[in-house]
This record gives C-alpha cells, structure tokens and sequence, in this order.
C-alpha cells in the first residue's frame, strides 16, 4: 500500500466514525417545538422583540468538522473579495446568478510529498494561483483540500502540485484538456 492508499484510508476511517448525539436531544428539540405558537392562535404579545437573537448559543463541532467549516468561510470570504474592475469578468461561470445557485463543491488531492497544492479549471481561469488547497492538519499526511462556491454546471479542473506538476483527480475520470494536460470534470447539479 502506498503513502497515497494510507493517507486516504486514514482520511476515510475518520469520516465513517459514528456521530455521538447527546441522549437528551429528543428533550431538548421537542422543549423549543413546544415554544412555538399553535397555527391559527392569537400571537402573545412579547415586549421583548427578538428575543432569541440574544439568547446563548452554544456550538459543538469535531476538530475535523471546525476545519471544514473553517475553510469553507475562508473560501466564501476570498472568492467575495476579488471585484472586478469595470468590463472585467470575474472567472466564474455565472458569476451574476444569485448567491442561493452557488454550490459548496469540495476538491480533495492525496499528496504527501506536495510542498503546495492548487486547483484549476474552467471556474477561474485556469489561474495556478487563483484556488489554493490547504493541507489537513497543517501538512501533515498529505491530504489537501479546498471548497470552492460554483453554479451549477459542468466544469473540467486539475490540481498543480508545487507549481508545475499538473494532475487529474485520481478520484474522478480523467478527460484530455484542449492544451495537451491532463484533467477531471465536475458536475454541480441545479436546485
């Protein structure tokens, strides 16, 4: 088995790890349906309005799923903050439709030798600079990802490793790009 068939087994071992539910979630969810007014009913003044805006919210999340949450922001945040100049197109396709078409769409590359890993494709120009992946427990084992908003549509992409080397995505079928380079296609169904 190589370093690639062991980082990726470790990447799968975590995700079929069972979800633990706290034993009084049942309590818990019907408690706040019962805060809900009954249909039909006359509403009971509250002076104070917006009053869950203020309560206490408290967040539990995986060390593995903070880093995708995490990551999924710092994408949202950096593909929001490139505007185009006047007459500039933005790279993405669709880049006008409404921001509830987008689709989070997940690029994931086995590479433990990788120093930096990007993504490129149809989505940004084909610009080795534009999408890079960040590497799951700060380098460690290998595994780069990425999560990139998309329209739904259909997109070919690569992954540059360290700068140069371009790859297909060993998880999806690989088709040849017009330039000679190897590369994937992607998919993103509509609403």
């Amino acid at each position: 088995m190589t370093e690639d068939d062991e980082a990726f087994v470790k990447v799968v071992d975590v995700l079929k790890e069972p979800v633990r539910i706290a034993p009084d979630l049942t309590i818990r969810v019907m408690a706040e349906i019962e805060q809900f007014p009954v249909p039909g009913a006359e509403p009971t003044p509250t002076p104070l309005r917006f009053a869950w805006a203020r309560r206490r919210l408290t967040l539990r999340l995986s060390p593995l799923g903070a880093l995708a949450t995490a990551a999924g922001l710092a994408a949202v945040v950096l593909a929001g903050s490139r505007i185009a100049a006047p007459g500039e197109t933005s790279g993405l396709q669709g880049a006008g439709e409404a921001a509830e078409s987008m689709r989070p769409t997940q690029f994931v590359l086995v590479a433990p030798q990788a120093a930096s890993v990007t993504v490129v494709g149809d989505f940004n120009d084909w610009n080795p600079s534009a999408t890079p992946l960040a590497s799951a427990n700060g380098g460690g084992g290998g595994v780069w990802w990425v999560t990139v908003p998309l329209p739904p549509g259909r997109y070919r992409y690569a992954f540059v490793v360290d700068g140069t080397t371009w790859l297909a995505d060993p998880e999806a079928s690989a088709v040849e790009h017009e330039f000679g380079r190897p590369s994937s296609v992607v998919t993103i169904g509509g609403a």
